[in-house]
């Protein structure tokens, strides 16, 4: 083993440590505060009720729309939420203790409080949450969370967390990557979103350009079946196992109504958000009639998701998934065309192969990821770019996101645009793929060895001309020159981001791609 791998746990430890940070709201300020004014419920806000004029269509077809905009996919989660009877699971890579991230935990528990059963299952790396908040929230005799490998964040000193790099490095580095949301055993909202402000264009600085899709019908067995093998696994530890209260004298109850109370503040949930949850009721029949919303073949959605622990390797960095075979093939089935999405490209040379074969027999490969100028991720740029030139030779189209790229000022939400003095930079974290325009893929895999060997990852593949039609319309627009950069062997765009980053993905070159 060479000194630099050696160092390596150590110097992505200081990584790991420095993405956790985060500035938490206050939530103590509301203690003697009442801003709260709960609407009284009726039959007519359950999913059952807004779903009975489609209950055929529910046993027979799955109900797709794509979730392109961060403001409606808020808004479809809220409603879905707000109108759950029976059952919530979440499932999520980030959820954090944000403003989208309390006002989605206070909207669980008042679902939790209507008698609802919900199950949150969250990864432990990225967690930053107040212990004492945690255990309150997970009180609840209705409420329950999970977290997912709990071996490097959670409740560990900084001398464990170094020994788990250190010793277990294929474990630490072994994430749930996985994202979906499943209310009543009949809707599902999954793909490249977490819960956090950037994900729903609430950052004031930067947000991402993100994709969902939401289902309707068995398809939510599929997804919930996938939750239970993931709930239910020895990788996933109770909360209670794993941090202890402070004993601060607050109860439990207060900590929640404290919660509730900042929810409910105006200035974290925007009126004009409200008022959109409560009309979507009404507008779900225009929506079922439009085209964006379509009724597809039951055997013509598939949701693939890979097992808790990924694979069966203990070590080493390899080993594929269910998901990197799903994808594999699709690629290799392509006839005409194969356009791709996604915020992280770092390829190896089954990647490469895999790309140069498929254009050799005449397909038409393109692909958008982010330019440097857009990235939140420096290592995994540092991947793609020692790289780059090899998709290019061998014929790959690649187009780098732009941070001031047009299509954001399409995308934010016009209540959000009239508080912010600009619009924000955007990055690109849509993950999603477009084969022979007949097949639509939106999920949670990057196209990197860290989603195809370490982290668990769902997709979800839609066999419509239409759905396929509308989703390669988006991508193609995202292409154009308002909105990425087009690189060539002879350019690219990597100067627009300055010095500084430049060089900062420079020394990221001691990092192999395997973990990117």
């Amino acid at each position: 083993m060479n000194r630099v791998t050696k160092q390596l746990p150590y110097f992505l430890l200081a990584i790991i440590l420095s993405a956790c940070s985060s500035n938490k709201p206050n939530l103590s300020q509301y203690r003697d505060m009442d801003v709260c004014a709960d609407t009284p419920r009726d039959s007519t806000m359950t999913l059952s009720y807004q779903l009975s004029d489609f209950s055929e269509q529910l046993l027979q077809k799955t109900g797709v729309y794509l979730l392109d905009d961060g403001i409606v996919s808020l808004v479809a989660r809220a409603w879905a939420t707000e109108s759950a009877e029976k059952s919530i699971d979440v499932q999520y890579f980030i959820f954090s203790a944000d403003n989208v991230g309390l006002i989605a935990v206070d909207h669980l528990l008042r679902a939790a409080q209507r008698g609802v059963k919900v199950r949150i299952l969250v990864d432990d790396i990225t967690l930053k949450a107040d212990a004492d908040y945690l255990l309150a929230v997970d009180s609840h005799p209705n409420l329950s969370i999970k977290i997912y490998n709990p071996n490097i964040n959670l409740g560990k000193t900084l001398p464990k967390k170094l020994s788990t790099l250190a010793t277990d490095f294929r474990g630490a580095n072994q994430r749930m990557h996985n994202k979906s949301v499943v209310v009543d055993g009949l809707l599902v909202i999954t793909g490249g979103r977490n819960i956090a402000d950037e994900y729903f264009d609430y950052n004031h600085k930067y947000n991402f350009r993100d994709r969902d899709v939401l289902l309707l019908g068995s398809i939510a067995g599929t997804v919930q079946s996938s939750f239970n093998k993931f709930w239910n696994d020895p990788l996933s530890k109770t909360v209670t196992r794993l941090v202890k209260s402070t004993k601060s004298g607050i109860k439990d109850s207060v900590r929640i109504e404290l919660l509730h109370q900042y929810a409910c503040d105006p200035k974290h949930f925007l009126p004009e958000l409200r008022k959109r949850i409560k009309r979507v009721p009404n507008k779900f029949e225009s929506i079922h009639a439009s085209d964006d919303f379509q009724w597809v073949d039951s055997d013509s959605v598939s949701y693939i998701s890979d097992v808790p622990g990924k694979s069966e390797r203990t070590s080493g960095l390899l080993g594929g998934g269910i998901s990197t075979d799903a994808l594999i093939n699709l690629v290799r089935k392509a006839k005409t065309s194969v356009t791709i999405q996604t915020p992280y490209l770092v390829t190896t040379e089954l990647g490469q192969n895999l790309f140069r074969d498929a254009v050799n027999r005449g397909v038409e490969v393109k692909i958008i990821t982010n330019s440097l100028a857009a990235t939140d991720n420096l290592g995994a740029f540092s991947g793609y770019q020692r790289d780059r030139h090899i998709l290019l030779e061998a014929g790959v189209k690649i187009f780098e996101f732009r941070p001031d790229a047009a299509v954001r000022l399409k995308k934010m939400s016009k209540a959000m645009d009239t508080r912010l003095h600009r619009a924000p930079v955007f990055g690109l974290h849509a993950k999603s793929m477009v084969v022979d325009g007949e097949i639509a893929i939106i999920g949670t895999f990057n196209l990197d060895p860290r989603s195809a060997n370490l982290n668990t990852e769902c997709i979800t593949v839609i066999h419509s001309d239409i759905i396929a039609s509308r989703l390669q319309k988006v991508m193609d627009e995202e292409c154009e020159p308002e909105n990425a950069w087009a690189v060539t062997l002879e350019s690219h765009a990597d100067a627009k981001a300055g010095f500084i980053k430049r060089f900062r993905v420079w020394i990221r070159r001691i990092i192999p791609k395997e973990i990117l």
